[in-house]
């Protein structure tokens, strides 16, 4: 039942914060949550639309520019921990229930791990190799979407160089996609970058399809 006016006063506070980064987004109602045993009435289609051009309005005429899909910032001050995720990156997890991305290029495997979620458990493994509950190789086609669902979220895109550096693999493995992509007006693909087009962003479920 959330209004524009609602909306707005919340983002409002939240500027008058003097914050140099935001992360506003439409709440996603998650499984085994209270929300989804008890689901709030949300706003309609037009409302959502409009508190969301309401919104970026007023944060650009704050001077937060929009970087990536829910994401704002003021000039210089882009989170780099989030642009180590959409940018493909590798990280490390440490401790219950952290996950870790490792890559190897030279033998173009990326891997995933997922450590012990109940911390007690955890801390009896931690210095054991089944402190790792889940470890998966991402297979070609995996690596091809991952790094397109994470690079299309960035409203500037990548250089063509990093698919290259962060899967291994050559990028007339995705030329296709791409072709496709560019023809149905959701990505504008210029020599050495790619970025989604103002329709690829506002309709990235449409672009990330093409890959599945």
């Amino acid at each position: 039942e959330q209004s524009v006016d609602d909306a707005m006063s919340d983002l409002q506070i939240a500027l008058e914060q003097d914050v140099t980064h935001i992360s506003w987004y439409q709440l996603t109602i998650e499984p085994n949550t209270i929300f989804n045993a008890r689901p709030p009435t949300l706003p309609n289609e037009d409302y959502l639309w409009e508190i969301q051009q309401t919104g970026q309005q007023l944060l650009s005429n704050s001077a937060y520019a929009q970087y990536e899909i829910s994401a704002y910032a003021k000039a210089n001050q882009q989170c780099r921990h989030n642009l180590n995720y959409w940018e493909f990156g590798d990280y490390l997890g440490i401790g219950a229930g952290a996950h870790a991305k490792l890559t190897n290029v030279a033998e173009t495997k990326v891997q995933r791990f997922k450590r012990h979620k109940i911390p007690q458990r955890y801390i009896e493994l931690s210095a054991q190799a089944a402190a790792v509950t889940e470890t998966a190789a991402l297979s070609r086609h995996d690596l091809v979407l991952e790094f397109m669902m994470n690079a299309m979220r960035l409203k500037e895109g990548v250089p063509e160089r990093l698919f290259i550096q962060r899967t291994g693999l050559p990028l007339k493995i995705v030329e296709k996609k791409l072709k496709e992509a560019e023809q149905r007006g959701l990505i504008d693909w210029q020599p050495g970058q790619f970025r989604p087009s103002d329709k690829g962003f506002r309709y990235l479920n449409e672009l990330l399809g093409i890959y599945i």
